[in-house]
């Protein structure tokens, strides 16, 4: 991949211009659908870029020291390496890519919760430190089954390629690492069951609460950026390569919807789990996809 191609990648498409309307509409697409599953009638389809617009013009408090100044930049990095993991994606067929950027995906996906803990404490707020110290439980436990599931993926098709992982046919472990993703998303991008670090009955909005603004704004897109990455990876690893762009495009993002429509009825549906059921689920589901993986490797490799 040349440098024209990776900014136009990141800049234009699938990245900035094409991923933040998809990130307001996926919002959009979240709250609507729970507002219909509790017979609400939620809110415009334009809501969440008026939320955004708005909370831009209201003013923020005046912080000192270099505890305000982190709390600034906190939301920005966030935004940053979710706009760097949606243009890794291939999305186009033959979009280039380099070997090994999955890896980069990854560690990217990982930013924004990493930046979120790191909001909670820097705000030294009560309510702020619960909230990251929940979201650093919960990370450590769905990163497990999430992590193994993507190296499976990887190890079993031999590249760590995204465009090749793409490409390549489907194999059963691949469909079994796609379904342990899914059920890490939720986690990830803390909807119910599994939105214990911003349970606004108990700790306000958690990490968020000493934010406001423009800063405030930008964690709300970051969140809609998160949709956008990890229900396209999933797309990725999931749907069957399509040669043609014209094609491809509307299939992968017709499916990435669909992931949203699902996991925010999901979210309608259920209540919010303790942190020691949220653990103890995803431990056993470690466990459980490390027994199926293994099992599935070596009925790969019994039939070679």
């Amino acid at each position: 991949m040349n440098l024209i191609t990776a900014l136009a990648r990141l800049l234009i498409f699938p990245g900035l211009l094409f991923a933040v309307p998809v990130a307001w509409f996926f919002l959009w697409v979240e709250r609507k659908s729970v507002a219909m599953m509790q017979e609400r009638i939620g809110p415009p389809f334009m809501q969440p870029f008026f939320d955004f617009i708005k909370l831009l013009g209201k003013s923020t408090p005046s912080r000192s020291g270099v505890d305000g100044l982190l709390m600034k930049a906190w939301p920005l990095i966030a935004v940053s390496a979710a706009v760097g993991a949606v243009g890794l994606l291939p999305v186009l067929p033959s979009s280039g890519g380099f070997e090994g950027d999955l890896i980069l995906l990854l560690a990217l996906l990982e930013v924004p919760a990493i930046c979120i803990i790191a909001a909670g404490f820097s705000s030294r707020s009560l309510f702020g430190e619960i909230g990251s110290a929940r979201e650093a439980v919960l990370t450590v436990s769905y990163n497990i089954v999430f992590l193994l599931a993507i190296v499976s993926i990887a190890f079993s098709q031999h590249t760590f390629r995204l465009e090749a992982l793409a490409q390549l046919p489907a194999t059963p472990l691949r469909y079994l690492g796609v379904l342990a993703i899914l059920v890490c998303i939720p986690a990830k991008l803390h909807i119910n069951p599994f939105s214990l670090p911003n349970a606004e009955q108990e700790i306000y909005s958690g990490p968020l609460t000493e934010y406001a603004g423009p800063e405030l704004a930008m964690w709300q897109l970051s969140h809609g950026l998160e949709w956008v990455a990890a229900t396209g990876l999933v797309a990725t690893l999931a749907l069957p390569h399509v040669a043609f762009w014209w094609l491809g495009i509307p299939i992968f993002a017709a499916f990435s919807f669909g992931i949203v429509l699902l996991l925010s009825v999901l979210a309608a549906a259920t209540a919010r789990l303790a942190i020691d059921t949220t653990v103890r689920f995803y431990w056993q589901c470690t466990l459980v996809f490390a027994v199926l993986a293994i099992s599935s490797a070596l009925f790969m490799r019994i039939r070679s």
